[in-house]
């Protein structure tokens, strides 16, 4: 594993690449569950270009989605949990409770899904963001809840315009 830093309009992230050219990682500054950078192997500000590239299209150029190859380790329920992550569109959010009723989950499951959304190891690629609460409050951000914010304005402000 190699890993990069760059910078963001919502601060520094980390870019973890596996052998294979994989993006297994991408962090933030302070986030949650941000393992030990010593875990991540030497640091090289060369890998993951294409990741590069559409993190900057996407704050800059109003890129929507992302195709860069992904490797995400967890469990197969978290596994569920981050593909659901991927079928919501940019600008839409939707709720923990709505979230695991897409995935036949019984009412109740919230809790659960919330849980799997925050071992997200990929933010803003994986959009753990435009999960929130069911009143539509901000809830559990590994990121925190300003920057979770922030994501959330930037892609209503490209979908509005």
């Amino acid at each position: 594993m190699t890993y990069a830093v760059i910078d963001s309009p919502v601060g520094l992230l980390t870019l973890v690449s596996s052998a294979e050219g994989e993006l297994i990682g991408l962090y933030m500054e302070r986030q949650r569950h941000l393992p030990d950078l010593e875990t991540f192997g030497a640091r090289d500000d060369s890998v993951l270009p294409m990741v590069v590239e559409q993190l900057h299209e996407y704050f800059e150029d109003g890129r929507t989605t992302f195709d860069v190859p992904l490797r995400m380790n967890g469990t197969p329920f978290q596994q569920r949990v981050w593909e659901a992550l991927k079928e919501i569109p940019y600008g839409e959010i939707t709720t923990y409770g709505e979230l695991g009723a897409s995935l036949g989950l019984v009412p109740g499951a919230s809790r659960a899904v919330g849980l799997a959304n925050g071992k997200n190891p990929i933010s803003i690629i994986v959009p753990c963001h435009r999960v929130v609460g069911s009143n539509g409050s901000l809830t559990g951000y590994g990121g925190g809840l300003e920057r979770k914010q922030q994501l959330l304005d930037h892609e209503r402000a490209d979908v509005l315009f």
